[in-house]
């Protein structure tokens, strides 16, 4: 996740609520419609939302818009899938939650699994194979673009970048868990906040669009909260039950039916830990993604990584989607006993699964105490230093895919308790790095779009490749 605008310091409003008048059918269009157009990220996904039903439909005003989005990123998950299901629940209640935060995943979802497809079956053609080098070529341009990105919102002090350059030495230096670096930079910021500290304090964030704001009174929902939206214990209590049995059900079932070593337990198992932990948003997910999936299990190389994260640019839905590549191969590679396309999608269906039934969780079970969480500067400065941590992360990431697409050959050269990936110089590869050269200089100087530079570096790589 971004870093986080800062938390209201309003109370609810005395309003009564009133009934918005929204019909369910027209909203699962809406839902739709937003889901096919959420490309670009968390912050162009958020845009869309914003642009869709606060200026355009006015079915939620810009407050009520702002203390959701403020939520969700103190949650670990994809931030803007889980406004889209808490938005749906506060106009529809537990069903348009569900249809809000299905929707905007199910078009990435299917997206990516012809394209895992066309990947393992076809990915030995010349043409499909130069198009995917263009891909990591590009993608290179697109991390460097976030570390940028979320650096400039992130770091606004020196302690803020002492904290990224931390991040940055304990991942790539000491091979440190990126849980632990999430979980250090949590405390030193809610500590720091608590404390009253000036460098924790939260800002930044997406931002709201620019131009005349729609206020809460202004819109179909209205100033007031729906009836079904203030806090009742016995529906959290019942809803969380269910999800987690939803959630953690499968987990159990497969660890007891084919034991911990199996590579549909591990899918489960390691994915359910990654949703507990994601802070930071896609980017930052990959960094541990990678050293977990690549480096400890060997589900797959680094190159595949950027290959499944150029899927995620390219397709509507979270980037985190890119971890049901992920759970694609390793199934497709290690399951025994059945077709490996059938295992390969039994094993994106449940990456995706455990990926994002937590999410629901984390909605459903918290939005009605949100109230609680407003002003809150302890949270807040947490939130702020998980996000000057993950700056650190995405560096690494940008590094670490970096030296594995632009040379041959990697040497690993131990240093304290983990390694170091230093690359052979003479095994550079020269087109990859003028292709990575050409998207940055598109990126940075001319502020290309991510879609466009993409697909022109696709089609390079792919001429290339074919000429050769």
């Amino acid at each position: 996740m971004t870093d986080a605008l800062p938390l209201q310091t309003s109370i609810e409003p005395a309003a009564q609520p009133k009934n918005h008048g929204i019909p369910f059918g027209e909203a699962v269009k809406v839902w739709a419609r937003i889901a096919a157009l959420s490309f670009g990220g968390p912050a162009g996904q958020i845009a869309v939302m914003h642009r869709i039903l606060v200026d355009e439909k006015k079915w939620i005003g810009e407050e009520r818009f702002l203390h959701a989005l403020n939520y969700c990123m103190l949650l670990p998950g994809p931030e803007a899938q889980q406004l889209a299901v808490y938005i749906g629940w506060l106009l529809h209640k537990t069903k348009g939650g569900l249809v809000a935060g299905a929707l905007f995943v199910l078009p990435g979802f299917l997206a990516i699994l012809g394209l895992s497809y066309v990947y393992v079956l076809l990915g030995q053609v010349p043409l499909v194979e130069g198009l995917f080098f263009g891909l990591k070529a590009a993608v290179l341009a697109v991390v460097l673009q976030a570390v940028v990105r979320v650096g400039s919102r992130a770091l606004k002090n020196n302690v803020m970048r002492g904290l990224a350059a931390l991040a940055f030495l304990a991942i790539f230096l000491l091979d440190a868990p990126f849980p632990l670096i999430v979980l250090t930079a949590a405390l030193i910021g809610f500590f720091g906040g608590r404390a009253g500290h000036p460098a924790f304090k939260g800002g930044g964030g997406h931002g709201a669009a620019k131009g005349e704001v729609v206020h809460d009174r202004d819109t179909a929902l209205g100033e007031g909260l729906p009836d079904h939206a203030r806090p009742n214990l016995s529906w959290s209590l019942r809803i969380s039950g269910l999800l987690l049995l939803l959630w953690l059900g499968p987990v159990a079932a497969l660890l007891f039916a084919l034991g911990p070593d199996d590579v549909f337990s591990r899918i489960a198992t390691f994915f359910s830990q990654m949703a507990v932990v994601t802070f930071g948003g896609a980017y930052a997910v990959l960094a541990y993604v990678a050293q977990e999936a690549v480096e400890t299990y060997g589900w797959l190389q680094p190159g595949e990584m950027l290959d499944g994260l150029g899927m995620a640019e390219t397709t509507p839905g979270p980037l985190i989607m890119v971890t049901q590549f992920v759970g694609f191969l390793a199934a497709f590679r290690e399951a025994t006993g059945l077709s490996p396309l059938v295992a390969a999608t039994l094993g994106a269906i449940l990456t995706t699964w455990v990926t994002f039934v937590p999410c629901f969780l984390w909605i459903f079970a918290g939005a009605p105490f949100v109230e609680r969480l407003r002003g809150n500067r302890a949270l807040s400065a947490a939130l702020a230093a998980i996000t000057a941590a993950v700056v650190g992360v995405i560096l690494n990431l940008a590094v670490w895919f970096a030296i594995h697409t632009l040379f041959g050959q990697v040497r690993e050269i131990p240093f304290a308790a983990g390694t170091i990936d230093v690359p052979v110089l003479r095994t550079v590869n020269w087109p990859a790095l003028l292709l990575a050269g050409g998207a940055i200089i598109a990126v940075f100087r001319f502020r290309a779009g991510v879609l466009p530079v993409l697909g022109v570096c696709s089609v390079l790589g792919a001429a290339y490749v074919l000429i050769i």
